[in-house]
């Protein structure tokens, strides 16, 4: 991954902004969200990269942030924050090593 944050001929590819530039540089801003799992809402905290890595693999998908949720705690074997960033990380890795 570029210091952008960019994939090379990746699909998963977005622009780091000064703002997300400056939170990387230290520690990140932690941003609690509502979601609705199986008609239930929850809350999920997540850094805030988790959550624009999230928004941008639901994009590529063609699917909501929230379908995506729901998809991830059915398959999860562990609390959803952490099944959260577990797949957007491997969303990442995937598509680097495609590269």
């Amino acid at each position: 991954m570029g210091a952008s944050g960019e994939h090379a001929g990746s699909a998963l590819t977005r622009e780091t902004t000064s703002s997300e530039t400056e939170e990387t540089n230290g520690a990140q801003a932690m941003r609690k969200r509502s979601v609705v799992i199986a008609g239930h809402r929850t809350s999920v905290s997540l850094e805030t990269a988790f959550w624009s890595g999230l928004k941008e693999i639901a994009e590529h998908r063609g699917i909501s942030v929230n379908r995506l949720v729901e998809t991830i705690d059915a398959a999860r074997g562990t609390n959803l924050s952490s099944a959260i960033r577990v797949f957007v990380l491997q969303c990442y890795k995937d598509e680097t090593v495609k590269d």
